[in-house]
């Protein structure tokens, strides 16, 4: 069915520095997420698939606890969840996810980014209503009827599913993501999965030519550099 989707960087960080931002990022996320919800991940199931896909990421442990920690301490930094939208290099549109305690600050470095690479921040909406919001889980199995049927018998919404050599794609409605993560491991036990997360799937991909792809790359370091963005969604490909 080619439905396209936007992995994690599989990239392990070649520096000290990498590393250091990747588990800010993280830390952030989680104390946000333990300081909203609770800090037990028995209690918080957001908390708990975001550490797992910490884990995924090789985050250390001692970065999980202290912003665990943190959180139960109450106090500390007040974050907001922030979103902007626009189109990037190449006219490939762009949704990115932020956690900031300043949102003038934040908006005013992300346009930054869109700026200095001569293109467009939107306004809320301008692009996201050309994505579809849902959970994904990719995972080594050879048997795409036999998920679909557990799926189903535990009344799971399933948008789509793919099958790719071994590997197979599920796709629900983001609503559905803890329920179809407990029906795939009631059905096959502990699943090992290579991705579990709600992410943003363009409907439609935009090809960046030769001539843009060197923009476009500067375009998702710049956005990969400031403390603020967690997440960046794109069709480019």
């Amino acid at each position: 069915m080619g439905r396209a989707f936007q992995n994690r960087k599989e990239s392990i960080a070649k520096t000290s520095d990498a590393k250091s931002k990747v588990y800010s990022k993280y830390g952030r996320e989680i104390y946000v997420v333990a300081k909203q919800g609770g800090s037990d991940p028995d209690g918080n199931l957001s908390l708990r698939g975001l550490i797992d896909r910490a884990k995924k990421d090789q985050v250390p442990s001692h970065v999980i606890d202290k912003a665990l920690k943190k959180a139960e301490g109450g106090g500390g930094e007040n974050f907001d969840r922030a979103r902007y939208e626009g189109f990037g290099p190449g006219n490939c549109m762009v949704i990115v996810d932020c956690l900031t305690d300043n949102p003038n600050r934040t908006f005013g470095d992300v346009r930054q980014c869109f700026t200095k690479t001569k293109t467009k921040i939107g306004t809320q909406g301008s692009v996201s209503h050309m994505f579809d919001h849902s959970a994904i889980f990719s995972f080594q199995h050879d048997d795409e009827d036999a998920v679909l049927e557990a799926l189903m018998m535990a009344d799971v919404d399933v948008t789509d599913i793919e099958q790719d050599a071994e590997i197979i794609n599920v796709f629900a409605p983001q609503t559905e993501f803890f329920k179809a993560k407990q029906a795939l491991q009631d059905a096959f036990g502990e699943i090992d999965f290579e991705m579990a997360e709600i992410q943003f799937i363009p409907q439609t991909t935009t090809e960046i030519n030769e001539d843009d792809k060197p923009m476009f790359d500067k375009f998702l370091a710049m956005l990969d550099d400031l403390d603020d963005v967690q997440r960046v969604y794109h069709n480019a490909e």
